[in-house]
């Protein structure tokens, strides 16, 4: 972004082990548990099953990309005591925010509360008993394969699809990356866009590691983003859509595969007052100092080793930060990202931990998305592993920054809006308003 100036400082999706295998063999009695449940007992029926169709069926079913269903009880009893220890130890659902520090109001928040938690274990630790059957709730409708997920939320199908350039990716090899140009078609005047969804093409999931574009982008956890409320992205006839596309070869050959693109509009007749430009409404903030001169060799973790790396950012025009999306690699132990702002106050924003299987964005709720002035400094800190746990290749090597996933980097997507000083007060004057309404409701005026 042109008006920043950057200085330096210095897991796959649910993987079973062989904890499984052992946890196996203390399964519950399926005849026994299968019984009604006592009164006040918490039973899959009444209790668990809510909580399942809520947070993780829209993984854990059929063709999902969760490894098994969990829709039925027949599905779920067998898992029980592995489900346990994956939702205390906060490993499932895939949400890695420090709940301890920085904001806590996001949209689309699949984590469990402790309470949820407590419920799934006494229900494990009484033998995971079905209840009443005839109390289970339905099970929740999932979309065609072929639907957008923002399909049902916004009722239509993207008012605008946009594809890259067709790629063949080889059954075997080493990283490729794809930076096609597609031209905007499609529309004869300037839009505002509400919504992007990015998604593989049929049959090329399993060869696309990431996907970036100047629009949208695309990772597992993460395929869509959303604009804040009164916020839309400017998109005009003659636009160019350039991507960056990283695929990993599996074993089989994948013809054509691409990445689509669904954009949806805001109404012409309900346009946002805040209509930005592609490129000012991301940022990438980095904790390094420059990731693609000689400087970019910042990061070096030794053997069996660990590393912190930061990178400052200082934002020269106001703006609203309405996302976050950490980024590493096999070695990264989490992110931290901070406002230091212009009166002298600092405050962590938010620290996310780190699964090379899972790019989450962390969408904020539109009141407490953070509003910075101009003058603001970004920190952002991370922090590397390179000691023999799951997850790393080899901690015997050297590690240094690079885009093989051997390699390592840090840097931090943000959903991010550079605004003019106008439409800034303006936003502040808005949250303000609010704020101060829910005060008189909360006091009883």
């Amino acid at each position: 972004m042109s008006t920043m100036r950057r200085r330096s400082g210095r897991g796959t999706a649910a993987v079973l082990s062989v904890a499984v295998a052992a946890a196996l063999l203390v399964l519950p009695d399926a005849a026994a548990s299968q019984q009604a449940a006592g009164a006040g007992e918490v039973t899959f029926a009444t209790d668990v099953a809510p909580i399942f169709y809520e947070n993780c069926v829209s993984c854990h079913q059929e063709n999902g990309m969760g490894p098994m269903s969990l829709i039925t009880y027949d599905e779920v009893a067998p898992w029980a005591p592995v489900i346990k220890d994956r939702v205390e130890s906060r490993f499932m659902p895939p949400w890695h925010v420090d709940r301890t520090v920085g904001i806590q109001q996001f949209k689309d928040d699949i984590s469990l509360t402790d309470a949820e938690i407590e419920t799934i274990a006494r229900w494990v630790d009484a033998g995971a008993p079905l209840g009443d059957a005839d109390q289970l709730p339905p099970p929740p409708d999932f979309p065609d394969r072929g639907e957008w997920q923002l399909e049902a939320e916004y009722g239509r199908p993207p008012d605008l699809i946009i594809y890259s350039d067709p790629y063949t990716v080889p059954a075997s090899g080493l990283d490729k990356w794809w930076y096609p140009v597609v031209p905007v078609e499609g529309i004869d005047e300037p839009r505002a866009v509400m919504a992007t969804e990015s998604r593989p093409s049929i049959g090329s999931y399993a060869v696309t590691h990431h996907a970036n574009s100047n629009v949208s982008k695309y990772a597992v956890g993460k395929p869509y983003d959303k604009m804040p409320a009164n916020v839309g992205l400017l998109i005009e006839p003659g636009h160019e859509v350039t991507f960056n596309i990283h695929y990993f070869p599996n074993g089989e050959e994948v013809k054509d595969a691409q990445l689509e693109i669904g954009m949806w509009f805001y109404p012409e007749d309900d346009e946002p007052r805040i209509v930005v430009p592609w490129s000012r409404a991301t940022a990438s903030f980095s904790s390094l100092s420059d990731t693609d001169g000689p400087e970019a060799q910042t990061i070096l973790i030794p053997p069996h080793g660990t590393q912190v790396t930061q990178g400052v950012t200082v934002l020269d025009k106001p703006g609203m930060i309405y996302s976050v999306r950490g980024h590493q690699h096999t070695h990264g132990a989490g992110q931290m990202i901070e406002a230091i702002y212009p009166d002298g106050r600092r405050e962590v924003l938010n620290r996310v931990g780190w699964q090379f299987g899972w790019h989450i964005t962390y969408t904020y709720e539109d009141d407490v998305a953070p509003l910075l002035p101009a003058g603001t400094v970004i920190l952002v800190t991370a922090w590397y592993d390179n000691t023999e746990r799951p997850g790393n290749p080899d901690p015997d090597q050297w590690v240094i920054y690079g885009r093989r996933s051997a390699d390592d980097m840090s840097h931090m997507h943000i959903g991010y809006v550079e605004m003019e000083q106008e439409d800034f007060d303006w936003m502040v004057e808005q949250r303000r308003m609010k704020q101060q309404e829910q005060q008189v409701v909360q006091q009883g005026g």
